[in-house]
Formats: structure tokens, C-alpha cells, sequence
């Protein structure tokens, strides 16, 4: 008997998990599109969290490899560093590196706010507080273009009181076929309350490089369910009658890590003295007294030195290409020393099984870590393979195709957007 109250009581927990999930469509009432933006471009930026720019050869994403056959195939996306994904999915609509837009990693400190971040907290996420920058639904939005999200970082957050028209809280709960029905009811309807610029992700990817390495069976697996899921989307975009452009990116790539050498925590980092944050890929040490940081520093650089598994930085001494230095800390966000691990080595911070797949590493050095660019429709050139690219160079070049304006000063440069649309 004991035994069925066990199981009726987990049960019980797991419902009322499910009944809280919310599913349900956001509108915000009272928005229209302006005359002068209802004939503009339609864009569709999908990104396939841990597509590692070289999966879809690797396991003949055919539907995918079709389509960027099509338009346009960049050899890889370089992604801003750390090559994690919240950073990157904020850098990719802001056009800003992390360190200037303020989400410097999944989880982070803030000195002046004395708390965390973090991409598993809701309410933090959901906190437009922490996010700088102007992201393009917010942009659109402000130029009475309408926008849609089926889920991106910071999408939740009314960022200068903005939020997109229609957007759903992250959940995991919605099957795909009700997603992709969500994107053509957005393009159906009329041109006065139709969505120019939607978002799309798919996490699957990622959590099976996570979980089985990058080249397990459950891997390829997530890159078919993906290829298969744009062939669905892509078809039933095209149902609507509507020429409308594909971006399609990811956020990071993947790396098989050492699992059985990790590395311990050095004996120098005294918590009494530092916060600590980091994944294992990058470890910052916030100094609660600076008095603290050059003997600290002195002590690590010295085990560093003799091991040869990791580096240690001062805030001030990041090589300044990975745009992580203090110099750039718009936010006051980065730590006062940073231990960064050479691959495939990785800190283990909590005592915890490691996984055999993961990222975050200087994508200069970690080739893995590159992400996939593929795009295609009226605005793109067709048959074009490019080069690799910064991934900062995204976000001006959707602005260009939805004809956005702005004057805030960001880091991506127009050369993708010469060198890929169409002159009109």
C-alpha cells in the first residue's frame, strides 16, 4: 500500500509541475503595423542550440545542406566568447559582444547588485534589469514593426518595457508541430498585425552533445530531428504564400572534454576571500576585499605554470580579442582573475560526473566551437559559400533586410550584409 501512495504521491508533484508550465501565447494588446513597414521583408532567425558548424555534413542534414545549397553556406560562425549560450543567443540580436551587453555567461555576479545570474533562475531571466543593448524584436517594435518569439534569450524580458507582440515563456512542453502551426497563424494573419521578424529555437542538440559527446548515435539523432523539423517549417511557411527569409544559426559548437582528469579547484582560491562562478570552461573569482587579488593571482599563476592545464588572467590582462577584458566590462560583471582551461581539460567544480560533451572555450583556439550559418530566400544570394565570419555581424545584417534603422553604437560590422543580400 505504501508503495502506490509513494508512486500516487510523485505523480501528484509531477501534474502539478506540468498544470504550472505556462503554454500559453503572450499577446500584447493594442499594436499595429505602420503602414510603411506592412510591405517590408519577413525574417525567420532559427537557431539550433550546439549545432557545431560541421554537423550538418558530418550527419547529412540533407533538408538543411539542400536549402543552404539554395542561398548562402558560411564555412563556420565564429562565436563571442565565452562560447556559451545565453551570451551568444543575446549577442546574436544585439549585435554587441557579451562583455558589452551585459550577459557575460550563463551565470554570473554582479558587484554593484551584490546577486547572481542565472539562465535556470525565471524570474531573473524574465528581469529586463539585466539585459543591456537593444535586441530586434525591441527594435522593430520601436519602428511599429510587428515581432514574434517561439522562445530566444531575454525574449521574456520587457527590455525597455518591450517585449515582442506574441512571444511564449521557455517551456519544454509544446511538440513541434504546434510551434511550426504558431508561425504560419502569425503569417496569416493580416498585414496590420502580422509579425516581419519571428525567433525559433530547438534545444535538442545540444543536450545530446551534452550528454552523449559530440559524436554519439543520440547526437546525430537531434541533428535529423532538426534537419526534419525545418523541412516541416520551411513547408508549411511556404503554405502561406509568403516569400520569406531563413536565417539559421546556432549559438556554439561542441568538444569531447577529458572526463576522467579533471581539474581539482586550486588550494589559493579561499572562498572566505573570493566568489566564485563559473561552468568548468571558465572560473571567475570576484575579490570580496582587492587587497586579496595579487597574492591570489601570484599563488594560481605559480600551479598554473608548473600543471599546464589552465591560465590565469588578471581582468586587465585578457588577450583583448576575446573583447572580455576589464576594458570592456560595461557591467562590472567579469572577475577580478579568471582561470580559463586548456581543451580538452575542464574544471570540476562540484565533485560532479562530468558529461562528456561541452563548450565554452576561445573559439580561436577550439575549432569545435564554431557555430552554423546558413541562409536563404528573396534577400539572399543563392549558390554563395562564404567564409567564417564574427557573429556580432548578424544582427545588422537582419536590420538591413527588414530596412531598421539604428543609431546605438554596436560591435557587428555591415560586411556580412554586403557580402551576402542581394543589391536592390
Amino acid at each position: 500500500m505504501k508503495k502506490y501512495i509513494a508512486i500516487s504521491f510523485f505523480l501528484s508533484i509531477a501534474i502539478a509541475a506540468f498544470a504550472q508550465t505556462d503554454t500559453t501565447q503572450k499577446i500584447i494588446p493594442g499594436r499595429k503595423n505602420d503602414v510603411s513597414q506592412q510591405n517590408k521583408p519577413y525574417v525567420i532567425l532559427v537557431s539550433a542550440d550546439g549545432f557545431r558548424y560541421d554537423y550538418a555534413e558530418k550527419y547529412q542534414a540533407t533538408h538543411l545542406l539542400k536549402l543552404a545549397g539554395e542561398g548562402v553556406k558560411a564555412s563556420s560562425m565564429i562565436p563571442s566568447y565565452p562560447s556559451v549560450t545565453f551570451p551568444n543567443h543575446y549577442t546574436l540580436v544585439t549585435g554587441l559582444y557579451p562583455a558589452h551587453q551585459g550577459i557575460v555567461n550563463n551565470a554570473f555576479y554582479d558587484r554593484d547588485r551584490k546577486g547572481f545570474y542565472s539562465m535556470s533562475n525565471k524570474a531573473k531571466v524574465a528581469d529586463a534589469s539585466w539585459y543591456g543593448g537593444t535586441p530586434l524584436w525591441v527594435l522593430a517594435e520601436q519602428q511599429h514593426m510587428l515581432t514574434a518569439s517561439f522562445y530566444w534569450v531575454a525574449s521574456e524580458a520587457p527590455i525597455k518595457n518591450i517585449n515582442p507582440t506574441y512571444y511564449y515563456v521557455y517551456n519544454d512542453q509544446i511538440d513541434l508541430h504546434k510551434r511550426v502551426q504558431a508561425v504560419v497563424n502569425w503569417l496569416k494573419l493580416p498585414p496590420e498585425s502580422r509579425p516581419h521578424f519571428i525567433t525559433f529555437y530547438f534545444p535538442q542538440v545540444d543536450h545530446a552533445g551534452h550528454s552523449f559527446g559530440p559524436d554519439a548515435p543520440e547526437t546525430a539523432q537531434e541533428v535529423h530531428f532538426v534537419d526534419n523539423a525545418m523541412e516541416e517549417l520551411t513547408t508549411a511557411v511556404k503554405s502561406t504564400g509568403l516569400d520569406v527569409n531563413f536565417i539559421f544559426v546556432s549559438d556554439h559548437g561542441m568538444t569531447k572534454i577529458d572526463t576522467e582528469h579533471p581539474i581539482k579547484i586550486p588550494a589559493a582560491i579561499d572562498t572566505s576571500k573570493f566568489i566564485v562562478s563559473g561552468d568548468g570552461i571558465l572560473v571567475e573569482l570576484y575579490a570580496k576585499d582587492t587587497k586579496y587579488v595579487a597574492e591570489t593571482y601570484d599563488q594560481l599563476k605559480n600551479e598554473a605554470d608548473k600543471y599546464k592545464d589552465y591560465k590565469v588572467y588578471l581582468s586587465q590582462d585578457v588577450p583583448a580579442y576575446l573583447h572580455y577584458n576589464k576594458s570592456d566590462d560595461r557591467f562590472n560583471r567579469i572577475g577580478d582573475i579568471l582561470l580559463i582551461p586548456n581543451w580538452p581539460k575542464v574544471f570540476n567544480l562540484n565533485n560532479r560526473r562530468l558529461s562528456p560533451g561541452t563548450h565554452g572555450y576561445d573559439p580561436a583556439v577550439v575549432k569545435d566551437m564554431h557555430a552554423t550559418f546558413f541562409a536563404w530566400g528573396p534577400a539572399f544570394k543563392q549558390h554563395l559559400n562564404i567564409p567564417a565570419f564574427q557573429n556580432v555581424d548578424v544582427f545588422p545584417l537582419i536590420t538591413d533586410i527588414l530596412g531598421l534603422s539604428y543609431t546605438d553604437k554596436i560591435d557587428g560590422t555591415k560586411k556580412l550584409a554586403d557580402e551576402v543580400l542581394l543589391k536592390p
